[in-house]
């Protein structure tokens, strides 16, 4: 252990571990074997005793169930009803079987009231429903009645002390059961018969409304082919002639909006450029050949001029001018031509969409007639297929009904129309049914061993003490600084006394462990604030000063000057652990200047002080007890003595009395650094643990944490391990050192 042990949030709900659970029962191994061995042996007492006096005998018979479905009796065998329905049929009978009704009528059976079964609850003469209801409840328990699950029967037990009784009572409820089933099948199906006749007259009429009703749509429309074409091979005319305007249709619309483009690209042309076709007709009027002609005719005279006369000849300026008009009118001939080209072709397609429209137009009049013939044919045609499907709906459930009449018509008269038929009668059973060894010797033994383990549990349960670290950390929400074995634990320390053990045992167990409470007292704080520190429990006899003496020696063995103040002025202690020099041993001698002297002033510190009792350790004992001790010690004299002891020491240890007892800890507590609480394993309960904390802090003293004392190891708990490992080191080290 490094470090103090903290505990975390959830400490006091905490549950058990596995391993405490172990432990637990490995503590109590022998209460809960002798538990299970007790067990084990009144099972088998009670079962000796039960199977002599009170034996009890089961007599059972079986009822075969018939297929639930109704099968045609007209035929053999039938349709394989799945297993589910047979035993969910199965379990039906059996709960009719056990219900109320049943029950009653068994109890009222002269068979079973001359029974000894029966005379036992009363004297049915005089208090026959007192006896009747007594009986009901014990019936309810004994008799059973339940499916199996994978056969075809419905099992029947009765248990009571008597063979012949169970049996006459099983073979009662057989013949009341077939009777009443037989009776109540046969009134159902006449029931059923009664019922499916009025069905059929009711049915009839709707078939013959049905058929009027198909007369009347034919005569509605005046159409006699309102029936639809099986397979697809055959349209309506009226659905042929409505397909092909469709087409028609679709055919013209394309056609229209095809011209509507091309009339736009007309437009564009007739404003745009002069494309390379209109160009070819152009070039193909008569007109523009000739003037094509003399243009190139006066051209190549007008070369031969230029070159015979030169450029500012007139005859050349003449030639060249007639060039130009030529040009000119070639020029102004294409453009009209153009332009006559351009809107003759506009126009011929204008002409042809308004053409076209108008067929569309009168298309679209004749789809509008064969839409409207269509629409009335699909309406025909839907009413007629509503009223169809309504007559053969009639035709079927009336074919149906005619069906079923004849089916229970036979069923009536058929000797199995009960569907349970009994396979015998059930016979006095040879052996007894209750008790059975193979229940009472093995439930003797669990229930032996379940309370034994419940008592070990109920005892670590009832027990209150903190014995563990655990219980510190589940229950008292401080750190816990170490953990003080108790000293029947360690062989080293048993003729030692328990103060003195860090320097007189110092490869104890137990001072091992005072060391790693200085280390973790260390390491709860800075080291510079844990000068002066006061050790107190909750009761007295609880350890707090062999935790404080040996807690100096674990301090003064680091070559520290501690100062150890004995604060309990009722029950001092440390002058009879360090008898004072010429006393005998016995502290009943020498100085009596103690604490309680230097607080009233009667002596100074050095009259008090005892100096070096152990090489680094100084003593104040308590001295004689004052009037006011709780007054003494919160006085500023004790402030003043801790505040300059606090600088020549390193540091003071106040060992004070029980903090549940008197006040004087609490005084203390806020004029020093920090508190351990000491807490006894053997005697310090979880409540009084808890309300020292409390007191405490209520005070608002420094808690820094508690110390466990005297804890035993326990099986499967704290220090059976350590203690194992701890002296197995210690052997190997001095062997070693030897």
């Amino acid at each position: 252990m490094v470090g103090p042990v903290r505990p975390g949030p959830a400490a006091a709900v905490a549950a058990l571990t596995p391993k405490e659970v172990v432990g637990i029962l490995r503590r109590h191994i022998l209460l809960t074997v002798s538990m299970t061995i007790l067990g084990f042996i009144i099972g088998g007492v009670a079962w000796y005793l039960l199977l002599i006096y009170l034996p009890k005998y089961t007599a059972e018979t079986y009822l075969e169930v018939l297929s639930p479905v109704a099968q045609d009796p007209k035929t053999i065998g039938g349709p394989l009803t799945p297993k589910d329905i047979q035993y969910s049929y199965r379990s039906s009978i059996a709960a009719l079987i056990k219900q109320q009704s049943s029950l009653e009528k068994l109890i009222d059976s002269e068979v079973v009231q001359e029974t000894k079964w029966f005379k036992r609850f009363g004297d049915v003469r005089f208090e026959k429903h007192k006896c009747i209801r007594k009986a009901f409840r014990k019936l309810k328990k004994r008799f059973r009645a339940y499916a199996q699950r994978d056969g075809d029967y419905v099992v029947l037990s009765m248990t009571c002390g008597d063979r012949a009784e169970a049996a006459g009572i099983v073979n009662e409820m057989v013949r009341l059961f077939l009777a009443s089933q037989r009776v109540t099948e046969r009134r159902e199906i006449q029931d059923k018969l009664t019922e499916l006749e009025r069905q059929r007259v009711r049915v009839q009429g709707e078939l013959r409304a049905a058929e009027m009703a198909l007369e009347e749509v034919r005569n509605r429309w005046g159409l006699a082919d309102l029936e639809e074409a099986r397979g697809g091979y055959f349209q309506h005319p009226i659905t042929v002639r409505l397909n092909d305007l469709e087409l028609k249709r679709n055919d013209l619309v394309l056609e229209v909006r095809q011209i509507q483009g091309f009339i736009g690209q007309l437009k564009e042309l007739a404003t745009g450029p002069i494309t390379e076709q209109i160009e070819r007709a152009v070039e193909a009027d008569p007109v523009m050949i000739t003037l094509a002609q003399q243009l190139a005719l006066q051209e190549s005279a007008h070369a031969g001029r230029l070159a015979k006369f030169g450029e500012n000849h007139r005859v050349v300026r003449q030639t060249k001018e007639l060039i130009n008009e030529l040009g000119e009118k070639r020029r102004g001939r294409k453009a009209e031509i153009a332009e006559m080209i351009r809107q003759a072709n506009l126009k011929n397609a204008q002409d042809g969409l308004i053409v076209l429209l108008g067929r569309l137009e009168e298309l679209e009049k004749m789809r509008d007639e064969a839409a409207a013939k269509q629409k009335d044919l699909d309406l025909g045609r839907v009413q007629y297929a509503q009223r169809v499907s309504v007559r053969d709906e009639r035709q079927e459930t009336l074919d149906s009904i005619k069906a079923s009449i004849e089916d229970y018509k036979i069923m009536h008269d058929d000797p199995e129309t009960p569907k349970v038929l009994s396979v015998g009668l059930a016979r006095e059973p040879l052996e007894a049914s209750s008790p059975r060894w193979e229940f009472y010797f093995p439930g003797g033994t669990v229930l032996g061993l379940i309370f034994g383990v419940g008592l070990a549990f109920l005892i670590e349960l009832v027990n209150d003490l903190v014995r563990t670290p655990r219980d510190v950390t589940r229950y008292l929400n401080i750190p816990l600084l170490g953990v003080i074995p108790d000293a029947a634990e360690d062989r080293q320390v048993r003729d030692i006394d328990l103060c003195h053990v860090v320097r007189q045992a110092p490869y104890s167990v137990i001072s091992e462990s005072y060391r790693r409470f200085r280390t973790n007292l260390k390491l709860s704080s800075s080291v510079e604030s844990l000068k002066v520190l006061l050790v107190s429990s909750g009761a007295a006899g609880d350890g707090k000063t062999s935790v404080a003496v040996n807690l100096a020696a674990t301090l003064i063995a680091e070559n520290k000057k501690v100062l150890l103040i004995d604060a309990n002025f009722r029950r001092p202690s440390l002058q009879t652990i360090f008898p004072k020099a010429g006393a005998g041993g016995s502290g009943a001698e020498g100085s009596v200047f103690g604490l309680s002297s230097l607080l009233m002033g009667l002596c100074s510190y050095e009259d008090a002080k005892r100096a070096n009792v152990i090489e680094g350790l100084d003593i104040i004992d308590s001295g004689p007890l004052p009037s006011n001790p709780a007054e003494l010690l919160g006085s500023f004299r004790m402030e003043q003595l801790i505040k300059e002891r606090h600088k020549s020491h390193d540091y003071v240890i106040i060992d004070t009395p029980p903090v549940l007892l008197v006040s004087d800890a609490k005084v203390l507590a806020r004029l020093v650094d920090g508190t351990v609480l000491v807490f006894n394993a053997g005697t310090t309960r979880r409540g009084a643990a808890q309300r020292t904390i409390r007191e405490m802090r209520e005070v608002n003293a420094e808690i820094l944490g508690c110390v466990l004392f005297a804890v035993k190891a326990m099986k499967g708990g704290y220090f059976q391990e350590q203690f194992k490992s701890y002296r197995k080191y210690q052997a190997l080290q001095v062997a070693q050192l030897t």
